[in-house]
């Protein structure tokens, strides 16, 4: 019998206006305790989350997973670093990315997988300036008023 589609979605909407999305990723989520739990009730914040390296291993920062609400002696630390699942093809591709001047890895989605897994959005990204900014907010109004017309 096959699972249901699960409908938690977190997405991280300022991402897309402060960044270009140049490349991305699907990782899996190395998770301690209930945060599973939490992730499936929808608390949790991917405002400020970004990825970085450390020993050509990836992990993801800022990335707040509220406390199970139910849970009891095996509490986890809303805002530890997680580490993320890729292969080594694709770290060794983001790696070379970053190193690249003005160029930064960002959380972008977090959703639940048909097998029940965590599973992270990341963009290897590069910072609009303030014109792209104003360009996109066009764009955007534009599109409503379309909307609104239509």
């Amino acid at each position: 019998m096959p699972k249901a589609k699960s409908k938690i979605e977190i997405k991280n909407k300022r991402s897309s206006f402060e960044y270009e999305f140049i490349e991305s990723f699907t990782a899996g989520i190395v998770l301690t305790g209930t945060e599973i739990k939490s992730i499936r009730a929808g608390k949790a914040s991917l405002a400020d989350a970004y990825c970085y390296f450390v020993n050509r291993e990836l992990y993801v920062k800022n990335m707040h997973i509220s406390d199970y609400w139910w849970g009891s002696f095996n509490v986890h630390d809303p805002r530890r670093d997680r580490k993320l699942l890729l292969n080594k093809k694709e770290l060794n591709r983001l790696f070379r990315g970053t190193r690249e001047k003005g160029m930064t890895i960002v959380a972008t989605r977090l959703f639940i997988a048909e097998n029940g897994f965590a599973k992270l959005n990341i963009s290897l990204a590069k910072g609009k300036r303030e014109y792209d900014k104003r360009h996109s907010i066009k764009e955007k109004d534009l599109r409503r008023e379309m909307d609104r017309n239509a």
